[in-house]
């Protein structure tokens, strides 16, 4: 007879992304993993495979659990491009914000730390920059449809550098002690879509 999991690995991949945010892949240990889960090594190796594995289920679990809202806020009937400024915004206060000191946000981090040398890493990474360029052009176009934003503006290339601006400001904010410093950033960047 098979013996029932002791723990619930839904509760466990959560804490597990929990600590690789907050400390990174390097810097958390397979036994920082077993002591944070509360889980036995053998039971963390069988349920999630290696630690590469449980940081890229982390990552996988982080971008179903934040994309979603992206999605909300960028598709909803009416005008587009004041979405558009209040995510800009969002993610400006987010990121002067103390606790993103603390984590940063977890796409920018591994973008930093492993995507360089990290194959699977990166996919995920581009995955994550993929989809929120591709709401950003799809609300940028519907704001030129709607007369929103100017028709020579290229709603492609406004998506590009907004995505590019946005995950700036990650990396600033949570370097920074500065508040000042993305929210400037991010309404130079706004002014862009006058």
């Amino acid at each position: 007879m098979a013996r029932t999991k002791e723990f619930d690995p839904d509760a466990a991949l959560q804490a597990a992304l929990e600590l690789f945010w907050r400390r990174g892949y390097e810097a958390t240990s397979m036994s920082d993993l077993v002591e944070h889960l509360g889980i036995g090594r053998a039971s963390l190796y069988a349920t999630f495979g290696s630690k590469h594995e449980l940081y890229l289920k982390a990552l996988d679990r982080y971008g179903q659990t934040h994309d979603p809202d992206l999605l909300r806020e960028l598709s909803q009937p009416g005008p587009a491009l004041p979405a558009v400024r209040a995510l800009v915004r969002r993610f400006a206060d987010e990121a002067a914000s103390d606790e993103s000191r603390l984590t940063g946000c977890f796409v920018a981090n591994t973008a930093a730390e492993l995507a360089p040398h990290d194959p699977a890493a990166a996919r995920r990474v581009e995955q994550s920059w993929n989809h929120l360029e591709t709401l950003l052009h799809s609300a940028l176009v519907r704001a030129r449809t709607q007369g929103e934003l100017a028709a020579d503006r290229d709603p492609l290339a406004l998506a590009r550098m907004l995505l590019v601006l946005m995950q700036g400001l990650r990396v600033v904010g949570k370097a920074s002690t500065d508040p000042a410093r993305v929210r400037v950033a991010a309404e130079q960047a706004l002014a862009l879509l006058d």
